[in-house]
């Protein structure tokens, strides 16, 4: 599910609204980790029936279950519906012979296995939640993540109890010609009233959360895409009539994602149909529902006398994400919700390699590390700190946040760091094989990647149930005699709510090293003896670690955390001179893009503390000069070249400036910008 941008706070207010009616009255309770419990029933299939209308649809569910664990009732969930009748194996129970309440259906002494019926109405129209089945703009659709089924009829609403679902959708056909659910469309027909009817099979087992439901009046374009083993796969793009002139950007991305997915990590779409949804009025970015995406239209449309190159982008990616979700979210899906960053921060990962691939990858990192700074380091450090796998929640749809997703992937990219390339979709695949129609958890994520590359990654598993942004503090040191150059490293990390002390994480550094002339070393740690690549992935796992390369001539200059292989915070002891050499030469584009945004904070600092002393305010002709040097090099990618020019965000300027002087800092940037332009 993606979250439109920024991700930090609109999941509050998202599960604000969404909940708000059954909070109001009700004491919250947590819901811990540690009390997880397989469920005592499997439901192996899902036959549903829905009747649409918008002031009360009918709801016929029929479940075929199995009894997985002794004494224990069947308690399905259901969100205040209103239920019309019961039966078991087709005979009617009486209501003596289950209890109910606003949140739950509680049946005991059911045989071990058995089909049961359950009749329920729901009120699309006067549902304002936006959860579960509701109607706008005309339309039917529905929201089910993260817990949001059980208001369209009772049942098991958590993601381990996967499931094949068939649905049947009826409704009037002037005001509904467009009936979608999840799967392949297997029969249609119409009935005499007016009303027409279809039914849809999802031949995968999936939890409820990604059941999906759209009726309506809406235009559809259509292409199609031939697999790497030759099926043919019909591609559709619904949106409202107005909009069907601005959906080829989005089919033209839907195709490259799929494509990408073969080549990078041999994923194969596995269904006849592949559907997107965009409506102006859906509430969340957009929603990863087996074969029936749905999307607020603004990752979809896009038109070049209407959408910008950001538009552009950002529907490529969205796009991506959602298609990726296919088989990291939905193939293999979370045990519980403790383990959302399983599908989010993974499928966010690839989202963004994908996005790499198609257009500057310098950039793509760059944008993408800006986001963790700006918003997750800041969610790190305050009172909302929690780790990317939680241990306790009250409302799970606070933790999609930035922390689960972001942070999240970089959890995965920290784990491609350390296995390279190769292992990693060594490891990748492995998981996908191991755990194809499962409910998993992080930790068999973290498992496959292990097995398949014989690593052993118990502290790293820590990046999970740790909170904080950990803080490297290096220096350097160059011998002059032996020709070596020494890193000394030591990390440590903040305090968080419920975490007062850490343990060292396990963190790959990407080191590099430039000599005068500006080209990169081989590099040869102490005790190896052969050089081996230009960029070498250092394992910290201690408090305090020393790495020594040899043949190092002096003048080499360190370039550190290339391509920002670990999210955290970085203190080095270089020179401003050794700055401005790595912002005009580092072969990296990450680290040539830092080193002149850490003197930009250098000078914007200073610029700062002369307004808060009365000084006037002057511009520092080094950072001039280097700046020009940056517009002057023809040879950069102009995308790069155009990232690189910019200077850090008012919100990123404010780590590192306490007590925070917001009008400072804004009349420090202004006057830097004005000055440089």
């Amino acid at each position: 599910m993606t979250f439109p941008e920024p991700i930090a706070g609109m999941a509050r207010s998202y599960a604000h609204s969404l909940h708000h009616e059954s909070t109001m009255s009700e004491t919250p309770q947590t819901i811990r980790l540690a009390d997880y419990r397989p469920p005592a029933y499997a439901i192996d299939h899902v036959d549903l029936h829905f009747a649409l209308d918008p002031e009360t649809t009918r709801v016929t569910s029929r479940l075929k279950i199995r009894r997985l664990r002794e004494g224990e009732p069947l308690r399905l969930d259901g969100h205040y519906l209103e239920l019309i009748s019961v039966a078991v194996d087709g005979r009617p129970l009486e209501t003596g012979e289950y209890q109910r309440d606003n949140h739950s259906l509680t049946l005991a002494d059911l045989p071990d296995a058995c089909e049961l019926e359950i009749i329920t109405d729901i009120h699309p129209a006067a549902n304002t939640s936006l959860g579960g089945l509701y109607t706008s703009g005309g339309n039917f659709c529905t929201q089910c993540e993260a817990e949001e089924f059980r208001k369209i009829t009772h049942y098991l609403d958590r993601p381990d109890v996967m499931a094949r679902f068939t649905t049947t959708l009826v409704a009037d056909k002037a005001g509904y010609p467009v009936l979608l659910s999840n799967g392949n469309l297997i029969a249609s027909g119409e009935l005499d009233d007016g009303r027409h009817w279809a039914k849809w099979e999802d031949p995968f087992p999936k939890p409820s959360y990604l059941f999906a439901l759209v009726a309506g009046d809406l235009a559809r374009i259509e292409d199609t895409f031939t697999t790497m083993s030759g099926r043919r796969v019909d591609l559709h793009i619904y949106v409202q009539h107005h909009n069907i002139d601005k959906c080829e950007h989005a089919m033209r991305s839907l195709q490259k994602a799929m494509r990408w997915d073969e080549e990078t990590y041999g994923r194969e779409y596995d269904l006849d149909l592949y559907m997107i949804v965009a409506v102006d009025d859906f509430n969340m970015g957009a929603m990863e529902n087996k074969g029936l995406n749905v999307f607020n239209s603004r990752y979809v449309l896009a038109r070049p006398d209407t959408a910008t190159d950001a538009d552009y982008l950002g529907i490529e990616s969205v796009i991506a994400h959602e298609y990726f979700h296919n088989w990291s979210g939905n193939r293999v899906t979370c045990r519980d919700w403790f383990q959302l960053s399983l599908k989010e921060g993974f499928t966010v990962f690839r989202d963004q390699e994908f996005s790499a691939d198609m257009n500057s990858r310098g950039v793509q990192r760059i944008q993408d590390v800006n986001v963790l700074r700006t918003h997750q380091f800041r969610e790190d450090a305050g009172p909302m700190a929690h780790p990317v796998r939680p241990d306790s929640y009250v409302e799970i749809n606070n933790f999609y946040t930035v922390t689960v997703y972001n942070k999240g992937a970089e959890v995965v990219r920290m784990l491609a760091h350390l296995v390279g390339s190769e292992g990693f979709r060594k490891g990748t695949d492995l998981y996908f094989e191991r755990h194809d129609g499962q409910a998993v958890t992080t930790d068999d994520f973290v498992r496959a990647i292990e097995d398949a590359n014989n690593a052993d990654f118990s502290q790293f598993r820590l990046w999970y149930s740790q909170a904080g942004t950990p803080q490297l503090k290096v220096s350097h040191r160059h011998d002059t005699g032996q020709q070596t150059l020494t890193l000394n490293i030591t990390q440590t990390c903040a305090p968080t709510p419920g975490q007062s002390k850490k343990q060292p994480f396990h963190i790959p550094l990407t080191v590099g090293l430039l000599n005068a002339e500006s080209n990169d070393l081989p590099l040869c740690l102490e005790g190896e003896g052969v050089p081996g690549t230009t960029t070498r992935v250092l394992h910290l796992r201690e408090a305090t670690q020393s790495f020594t390369f040899t043949d190092v001539p002096a003048g080499t200059v360190p370039s550190l955390l290339r391509g920002f292989s670990a999210p955290v915070k970085l203190e080095d002891d270089l020179g401003d001179e050794q700055r401005y050499f790595l912002m005009a030469h580092d072969s990296d584009p990450f680290s040539r893009w830092e080193a002149g945004q850490k003197m930009a904070v250098k000078t914007l600092m200073g610029l700062v503390d002369d307004i808060h002393a009365g000084r006037p305010l002057q511009l520092d002709e080094a950072f001039s000069d280097a700046f020009a040097r940056t517009l002057a090099d023809d040879r950069l990618d102009p995308a790069f070249a155009a990232l690189a020019l910019g200077l850090p965000t008012e919100n990123y300027l404010a780590e590192f400036i306490q007590p925070i002087g917001p009008q400072a800092i804004h009349e420090a940037r202004d006057f830097l910008r004005r000055a440089l332009a």
